[in-house]
């Protein structure tokens, strides 16, 4: 049997082991510490904002957040469909109701016209939206000028849900920059990770330092354990934090390593019939975290399934794409608006192998095995 070769795994290309080995050198292994504090600057230099909160999460960031800008149970949370169930989950938490909308075809993101449509039967229906959560799919950020516009047009705030994104740009501004805050994760699987973890990056020092608050118990700064509000353990270690750091200091290489797959990809695959990559929006430049591309079976001669078994059978992964929120058990009978784009995407797109430490053979695997697939 071949090696395995993984979707999206950790890849280690600096100092990370040296990072570690000081924080644990330092005694500071316990929550919190010098090296959350470092990564937290880093971060927000960065993505371009003023404040960053270290936490264990994405979705925690999201959730700390939504509490943060007053999202009450009963209210209209809005998020696309086509995402991973973390960018809605925080909304159900609190006890709001999620709204999906569906995708834009040209770069899979929110749809601002079915925004709208969405924020339209809200305000008829005397529905309050607490917040709009576009998320920078696969690592390519929403269309932010539109969304932002529809949104400010009906007087509901905007969160970023960048955690696929970090080293994204939108018209030159860095993914995690835009709403209100955003949340980045940096899990096992995403383009740096601190095992697992996320941060909240946001201009708005009150929300940061209201989530900081909830983040630690909600602890007030009493002798004694004081507590005026239900808060959440939802902190970064300081160990962690010296991987990220380590990590995030060579995010321009891996970003550029996984554009030059993308484009490999595009090279060796793009003449197949049937086959249509991710496109890339002229607003902004992907980290490209995943390839994916949509398969038309008729054209092709293979679904996408079959070439995820094709792959399969040769020890490499291969996913879908996000099935949308609308079509999961958990969210049967939520309110949708469009889905005919989402859907298609789901039935035909496949995630191919994308890690930053690639070789020239286990493309040649991937490349042969998706080949042999459709052949």
């Amino acid at each position: 049997m071949n090696p395995r070769i993984y979707l999206s795994p950790p890849a280690v290309l600096g100092d990370e082991e040296a990072a570690i080995v000081a924080a644990l050198a330092s005694n500071w292994i316990a929550p919190l510490g010098p090296e959350v504090d470092g990564f937290e600057a880093d971060l927000a230099a960065m993505v371009g904002v003023d404040h960053a909160l270290a936490l264990s999460s994405g979705t925690a960031a999201i959730h700390l957040a939504l509490i943060a800008m007053g999202v009450q149970a009963g209210d209209v949370v809005i998020a696309p469909s086509f995402t991973f169930i973390g960018s809605i989950n925080p909304a159900v938490y609190i006890g709001a109701e999620p709204w999906f909308v569906d995708s834009e075809p040209g770069t899979w993101n929110m749809d601002p016209d079915r925004l709208r449509e969405a924020l339209e039967v809200a305000r008829a229906e005397g529905r309050r939206v607490g917040a709009v959560i576009p998320v920078d799919l696969l690592g390519q950020c929403a269309d932010y000028q539109t969304l932002g516009a529809v949104c400010a047009e009906f007087g509901v705030a905007m969160f970023e849900d960048a955690a696929e994104a970090l080293g994204a740009t939108y018209r030159g501004a860095a993914a995690g920059s835009f709403g209100v805050a955003a949340a980045l994760s940096f899990n096992g699987n995403k383009i740096i990770t601190t095992s697992g973890g996320g941060a909240l990056v946001s201009d708005d020092g009150d929300l940061i330092d209201r989530c900081r608050h909830l983040s630690t118990q909600a602890r007030e700064p009493e002798l004694h354990y004081e507590h005026r509000d239900v808060g959440y353990n939802y902190r970064m270690s300081n160990l962690l934090a010296a991987l990220g750091r380590a990590q995030l200091a060579t995010l321009d290489d891996r970003v550029a390593a996984r554009r030059e797959l993308f484009d490999t990809y595009v090279e060796r695959l793009g003449d197949i019939d049937g086959f249509a990559f991710m496109p890339e929006a002229d607003f902004g430049e992907s980290n490209r975290w995943l390839t994916a591309l949509t398969v038309d079976a008729d054209r092709a001669g293979a679904t996408n399934l079959d070439i995820i078994e094709g792959l399969s059978a040769d020890n490499i992964e291969a996913r879908p794409v996000w099935k949308p929120m609308h079509l999961q058990p958990v969210f049967c009978g939520a309110r949708m608006f469009g889905g005919e784009v989402c859907e298609r995407l789901y039935a035909t797109g496949v995630c191919l192998p994308s890690g930053t430490q690639m070789t020239p053979d286990d493309v040649d695997r991937v490349v042969a095995a998706v080949r042999s697939a459709v052949s």
